[in-house]
């Protein structure tokens, strides 16, 4: 495990910047992939988020005062990107989010990169049908198995919030599963 501090302080120094933004990069960029492509759903666009998150961060390291994890700011970059980027596809198309959302899980099945099962794809098919928010939490809770409270730095909202948004897309998970 990577010391969090000295990784920061080797991100500000010009001497050692770019030596830690590699490792910066081989340590959170699968994570930061996995947690993004739940958000784009397909390869290409959570190839061409991270990048740009990757960009951000390194950009914008200065800017980060340490108020919380190395990791909860860089998730919220994450998050943000993906959800702008969602936007900006979304507006290209006159589609809104959700919609963009359905058509890309509707087409899962023919991504080349998706090597899911029947089941998973029915899962995600749930998952498009929760409001955004609901979806955020249930994909970071469910799959990435973040804590209430990381979740609340990167999503900047309470935990009880998150709890319940938590269950309340469990139950609209499992009534999807049941009844499709």
């Amino acid at each position: 495990m990577i010391d969090e501090v000295e990784l920061i302080n080797s991100l500000k120094t010009e001497a050692t910047r770019e030596k830690a933004y590699r490792l910066l990069v081989s340590t959170y960029k699968e994570r930061l992939y996995w947690h993004i492509r739940k958000i784009v759903i397909t390869h290409d666009d959570a190839d061409d988020v991270l990048q740009n998150t990757f960009i951000k961060i390194f950009r914008n390291i200065n800017n980060f005062k340490g108020e919380s994890k190395l990791f909860s700011w860089m998730y919220r970059i994450a998050t943000n990107e993906a959800i702008s980027h969602l936007n900006h596809n979304a507006k290209i198309l006159q589609l809104n989010s959700e919609e963009l959302i359905s058509q890309k899980v509707n087409n899962l099945k023919s991504d080349v990169y998706f090597e899911g099962d029947a089941i998973q794809l029915k899962l995600q098919q749930a998952i498009a049908t929760l409001p955004h928010k609901q979806q955020l939490v249930f994909n970071m809770k469910y799959f990435e198995d973040i804590t209430y409270k990381d979740m609340a730095e990167i999503l900047e909202t309470s935990e009880g919030a998150l709890k319940t948004s938590y269950h309340l897309a469990k139950q609209k998970i499992e009534k999807f599963l049941i009844d499709n």
